[in-house]
């Protein structure tokens, strides 16, 4: 265990200001995400250090498919998570009590260094959520900066703005799961908020590369009205921002039939008329592909593993600059 960041005393208890839950935890106790627990008057972390899955990942399984296109980051993941999404894909690290392993934040850095020799970039924290891994991502993503690393995190995004503004600075991209756009899924669902989501949204998009992704539930958050108004929302803030799709299939405590491709389809028509880059994940197909978004013209087929940029990321046909963070290794 290690003491915790951000939280105050609140008579006998202690109130956590990691994220917005703002858990009032009494002594003995844990909040909402199991992870930070009152002990003795001091809060702390249980899961710091404590790594349940690791694993050599393309970026794109992120999925971020403009930071480095084509290339490996090492995935690492612990337990714990400040949202109960019915759906969750994880939920046997995230909500149970897995086996883990201890990796410190040197041996963490020192087994990406270990990766580089077959492509590996960075680290991305993952799996489960790494907000409330907080302390050992902010230390480990600090050491991975000085050793000339990347640091990604995937993430639900809930989280307060000052823990975020710390971590922000260390982080180089973020691939932020907006659950839904309307506030009953997130409270019903996810027992969660959108609008500290939106927040982080913003945030990061202001401090580093950001992509989103959006699981479509059919008929939980999958309207036209619904799908405009992320489109819009997200084209706010930067119409190259890029948006995944991802087809939703039955999971955990979820037995929904899957998204229809017409609704993948649907949604992918609605966020082009305000986005230059959307995507579809958990499907096949070539909706996995960067077009042009001034000509059309095919740049990276992540089908065949190849890309037809030019010069710095450019359009071969029109020239258009194409917003990618870093270099295409396909």
């Amino acid at each position: 265990m290690r003491e915790a960041m951000y939280y105050q005393f609140h008579g006998s208890d202690i109130k956590c200001r990691l994220c917005p839950k703002t858990c009032m935890i009494p002594e003995g106790k844990t909040g909402f995400c199991r992870v930070r627990k009152n002990l003795g008057n001091k809060l702390y972390t249980q899961n710091y250090a404590a790594c349940s899955s690791y694993a050599l990942d393309p970026m794109e399984k992120k999925p971020l498919y403009h930071f480095y296109p084509g290339s490996l980051i090492l995935s690492l993941g612990t337990w714990g998570c400040n949202f109960s999404c019915t759906f969750c894909q994880n939920w046997q690290i995230v909500h149970e009590s897995p086996q883990t392993r201890v990796l410190l934040p040197d041996q963490g850095v020192e087994m990406a260094k270990q990766y580089q020799s077959q492509g590996n970039i960075g680290i991305a924290y993952t799996y489960s959520e790494p907000s409330v891994w907080y302390e050992y991502v902010f230390d480990t993503a600090k050491v991975a900066r000085q050793a000339g690393l990347k640091n990604v995190l995937v993430t639900n995004g809930f989280i307060n703005i000052e823990p975020l503004q710390a971590l922000l600075p260390y982080i180089d991209a973020l691939n932020i799961d907006v659950k839904a756009f309307n506030n009953e899924f997130y409270q019903t669902i996810c027992a969660g908020g959108l609008e500290s989501v939106k927040r982080t949204v913003e945030l990061a998009a202001s401090a580093c590369h950001v992509e989103v992704t959006t699981l479509l539930v059919p008929g939980l958050n999958d309207t036209k009205a619904e799908l405009d108004q992320l489109s819009q929302w997200l084209a706010g803030i930067n119409p190259a921002i890029p948006l995944h799709f991802s087809r939703y299939f039955p999971n955990h405590k979820m037995s929904i039939p899957p998204t229809s491709e017409s609704t993948m389809e649907m949604a992918h028509k609605i966020a082009t008329q305000y986005l230059q880059y959307v995507y579809q994940g958990n499907m096949r197909g070539d909706g996995g592909n960067t077009y042009c978004p001034q000509c059309s013209q095919l740049l990276i087929d992540r089908n065949r593993l190849h890309s037809y940029l030019v010069h710095h990321n450019n359009c071969p046909q029109c020239g258009t600059s194409i917003s990618i963070i870093g270099e295409v290794s396909f």
